[in-house]
């Protein structure tokens, strides 16, 4: 069956790009993921008509109302292959492994970014699916950091690229992830390193790139500047409800996401020792963190459409067949 198709930009451009999102995120977080890409795209198209199609690993557990809510707007990922898609994004899943290969979803997973190579002009990875995809393409080994990294971080431009077109040099983005891939890792597999990101632990890579003769270049990023202003509170909260229902450790408070007055009043509510979560709840929801990566990350992904834009232009030109003339 066909999924229905998403309608993005204004359509003033003859370039019609076909974007396929495969969205792998839980249940509880696949709705928000969904449509946080979905206003990315349409306010980074432009004049371009681009055309957004959802699918999702069938290997992924679903719970029946989720699955009911799915039905007619997402098709299984094993239908890319004849969906005429020209780009792709791929976001995260829920880790339940240390090694990603353990994952109920990895065999599935795997074959599409094989087949990513070869099918899309573009690819871009989203945090764990770019974990995932350097495992599955070259070996290289995510390493677990000793706290979740969750916050907002300056990223520092570390090569000149077509992305970064009239993008600023410093640039906030958020994270969160437990994981980190180590640059000469990559380096050493031939990635472009284009952005470092600055944390309490040093320096790690924000942005870096597969390019390879032949193959859709690849477009990986370790952060998430697809997130809404409210993502990293909610993310908090639920991290807390479940520290405080006695599954894992306690969560940091988002670094340099909160004003001093939130940081203070949540401080306050953990050196009670409260075992209720609504505490935190009445702290986190009253705060309003500014979306101050928003603008970069709209020209950001302006400029990625744009170059599966020209990519797929000149492929058509080249396919082109001159006529005859007839004597």
């Amino acid at each position: 069956m066909k999924a229905e198709q998403f309608l993005l930009g204004s359509g003033h451009s003859r370039a019609t790009i076909h974007v396929g999102l495969v969205n792998n995120m839980p249940d509880t977080a696949m709705r928000a993921t969904e449509l946080q890409f979905a206003r990315l795209l349409k306010q980074a198209a432009g004049t371009l008509d681009v055309r957004l199609r959802l699918f999702s690993l069938g290997s992924i557990a679903r719970d029946e109302e989720t699955r009911a809510r799915m039905a007619g707007f997402y098709d299984d990922a094993a239908f890319l292959q004849a969906a005429n898609i020209d780009a792709l994004i791929v976001t995260g899943a829920q880790p339940m492994k240390a090694d990603l290969r353990e994952e109920t979803y990895w065999e599935e997973l795997a074959q599409l970014i094989t087949w990513a190579e070869t099918g899309t002009i573009s690819t871009l990875f989203s945090c764990l699916a770019a974990h995932a995809a350097v495992l599955h393409l070259d070996g290289i080994e995510r390493r677990p950091m000793p706290v979740k990294l969750s916050g907002l971080y300056e990223s520092t431009r570390a090569e000149d690229d077509p992305l970064f077109f009239n993008t600023a040099t410093r640039v906030t983005v958020p994270h969160s992830r437990r994981n980190d891939i180590a640059e000469s890792d990559l380096t050493a597999k031939g990635y472009r390193v284009l952005a470092r990101m600055d944390c309490s632990t040093g320096s790690q890579v924000d942005i870096f790139t597969r390019e390879l003769p032949g193959y859709s270049r690849f477009v990986f990023l370790q952060g998430h500047p697809e997130y809404d202003p409210g993502t990293l509170g909610r993310e908090y909260l639920r991290d807390i409800t479940r520290f405080l229902a006695g599954e894992g450790e306690r969560p940091r408070i988002p670094e340099n996401y909160f004003d001093r007055a939130t940081e203070d009043r949540l401080g306050l509510v953990e050196a009670k020792g409260t075992t209720d979560p609504a505490r935190y709840q009445n702290v986190v929801l009253g705060a309003l963190p500014r979306q101050i990566w928003r603008p970069n990350t709209v020209r950001l992904m302006g400029n990625w459409l744009t170059l599966v834009a020209a990519a797929k232009a000149r492929r058509t030109a080249s396919k082109a067949v001159p006529t005859r003339r007839r004597a």
